[in-house]
């Protein structure tokens, strides 16, 4: 079954850690890329750039509105994603609380309804 992973994350929460910190997490991403790609559970994933280069698409009374960057005030935002197919939505968590994100902001997990997605999960 397929799952999105949404990681969450604070760009001054990010800056504000060490070098080695940042380098510590950075490895554990690495090394949990490695090991969901040997498995055959990574499928795509990327980072996402920040809120500001963003656009906000809206469509109402057949006109379309576009607002740049961020619609409110954002502590965390998403910064990227992971689309992974495994056993079980619990296989999805226990992949999702790998990620370094997942202790200081957080990763959401969410079936795929689509085809090869997870629709019985709900």
């Amino acid at each position: 079954m397929k799952y999105l992973l949404m990681v969450y994350a604070s760009t001054e929460d990010w800056e504000a850690l060490s070098e080695s910190e940042r380098a510590r997490e950075d490895a554990e991403y690495e090394q949990l890329l490695a090991d969901c790609t040997a498995s055959g559970e990574w499928l795509a994933g990327d980072p996402l750039a920040g809120p500001p280069a963003g656009r906000a698409v809206r469509v109402r009374d057949g006109r379309t509105l576009v607002t740049d960057g961020p619609y409110l005030e954002l502590k965390e935002h998403m910064a990227g994603y992971w689309l992974v197919d495994c056993e079980s939505i619990e296989r999805a968590v226990e992949i999702a609380a790998r990620f370094p994100d997942a202790r200081h902001w957080g990763v959401e997990v969410r079936p795929l309804l689509g085809p090869g997605g997870a629709a019985d999960a709900l």
